[in-house]
């Protein structure tokens, strides 16, 4: 670990509002609040914010918006739903909102529990850039993954990921029958805030015709009919 003066220091840029993770939204702010309660301590907040964008907002792939403005973690709360990387943002401000330490990680995976439609039009099965949270509690960085809901996890069959404010919460290699679910392939570091130009750029250089071309779509309907 770096020395204690540095990593405080280094801390403040974790705190910092910025276009993107607009921690100091109104919105942002009041979700926050309202997720963390009466915890007693940052790791049962963060906790509390953790369960309260996992499940309080839908893991939704048809729903990618490349505009920048559409990209801000309070405009992805006002929807309701979002990707990994979005949800992902908006934990990161939220936490930011009431001064934990917070940033965003990424990396590449292969999610062989993606529905047939949504690999047909990636071309793929590895997701680029998948993203999740990092909280700075208890002097460590903590991983946090809030990308799919419980509901969605009923549907695949996965056991949804719980988080405890201590130890790193990441994708389980296998679901609730023993199949391949995740595979990390390539870890692309943490960021302070999002890369919206490098995130852009990795969606039309590995997909056919970029994140435009996943249209619209119902993903939870999708995970039952092929699940059933």
């Amino acid at each position: 670990m770096e020395p204690q003066h540095d990593e405080a220091v280094d801390l403040q840029v974790y705190l910092r509002p910025t276009y993107y993770l607009d921690a100091d939204h109104p919105a942002i702010r009041a979700f926050a609040e309202q997720a963390a309660g009466e915890a007693a301590d940052a790791t049962a907040k963060a906790v509390r914010l953790y369960y309260a964008v996992r499940d309080g907002l839908l893991y939704d792939p048809y729903s990618i918006d490349y505009r920048p403005e559409a990209c801000k973690a309070s405009a992805v709360l006002a929807r309701g739903r979002g990707y990994c990387v979005a949800k992902a943002s908006v934990l990161v401000a939220a936490a930011r909102a009431i001064a934990i330490p917070a940033r965003l990680g990424f990396a590449d995976v292969r999610n062989h529990l993606a529905t047939e439609r949504l690999r047909r039009l990636m071309g793929t099965d590895i997701f680029y850039y998948h993203g999740y949270t990092e909280f700075y509690l208890d002097g460590k960085w903590v991983k946090a993954t809030p990308a799919f809901n419980i509901e969605l996890c009923r549907k695949f069959g996965v056991v949804p990921l719980e988080f405890d404010g201590r130890s790193d919460s990441l994708f389980q290699p296998f679901d609730t029958q023993n199949r391949r679910h995740m595979e990390y392939v390539n870890d692309r570091g943490h960021r302070a805030d999002l890369p919206y130009e490098e995130i852009r750029e990795a969606m039309f250089r590995y997909y056919p015709g970029g994140a435009e071309a996943l249209g619209a779509g119902d993903f939870h309907a999708e995970a039952e009919a092929e699940n059933r």
